[in-house]
């Protein structure tokens, strides 16, 4: 098993702590500059931030902070610095980061999901790990593409500009996904393998494993 760095986690904590208070602050000068529009989006995104623990709590899963900073600052980079400060117009390459990210996430989280089940001793399941790593990539792609079509609708209801240059930006949205989301495949893939692979997915899966023991109760894993 790993063992839990106390520094290194301490430094993650401070650092979503940082983000989550640049927000306030951020949204408490908009008010105060009478930007209230980009004070209200601002505050909205300080409260997101808190879902991945909301959730966690939730359903009883303990989230470790590396995932929970994953979340905040793909959060902050999108709605924040993306929509607030205009870095999509800004770096050319702004959404194109993002939505890679966004598809290493939903990656883990895909991998996580069917990891759990496959794990479950009430459910009996036995699946290989090229199935595993499948599920995981096409997770990422259906949340990559319902993502899209919510951009689609925002454009259409509400006259915004989420979609920037329109079929080309959602295509390269849904290649760079894809890219991401292939990549976490394959490690997941090789740790399932027990190919010796020494990726951060290995050492994030441990993690999740070591903070919720109650959802493995079938087989031991590889250390």
């Amino acid at each position: 098993m790993y063992s839990i760095d106390i520094r290194s986690y301490w430094q993650v904590k401070a650092l979503i702590v940082l983000l989550k208070l640049s927000l306030l602050v951020g949204a408490v000068l908009s008010f105060f500059e009478g930007h209230l529009e980009a004070g209200v989006v601002t505050l909205a995104i300080f409260f997101i931030t808190f879902l991945p623990i909301l959730l966690g709590n939730r359903f009883q899963v303990k989230i470790p902070s590396e995932f929970e900073l994953l979340a905040v600052i793909l959060v902050y980079a999108s709605l924040f610095l993306g929509e607030v400060h205009s870095y999509y117009l800004k770096f050319w390459w702004w959404d194109l980061v993002l939505h890679t990210s966004s598809g290493f996430l939903l990656g883990i989280l895909g991998f996580l999901l069917v990891y759990v089940l496959n794990e479950k001793k009430e459910i009996d399941l036995d699946l290989k790990p090229g199935f595993v790593a499948l599920f995981a990539f096409a997770f990422a792609i259906a949340f990559g593409t319902y993502w899209e079509i919510f951009e689609f609708a925002m454009d259409q209801t509400f006259g915004t500009n989420m979609q920037k240059s329109g079929l080309i930006d959602t295509m390269w949205d849904l290649i760079v996904n894809s890219i991401g989301a292939l990549i976490i495949s394959l490690l997941g893939w090789g740790y399932l393998s027990k190919e010796g692979i020494n990726s951060f997915l290995e050492k994030w899966i441990h993690k999740f494993i070591e903070r919720n023991p109650h959802m493995f109760e079938r087989r031991k894993f590889p250390r």
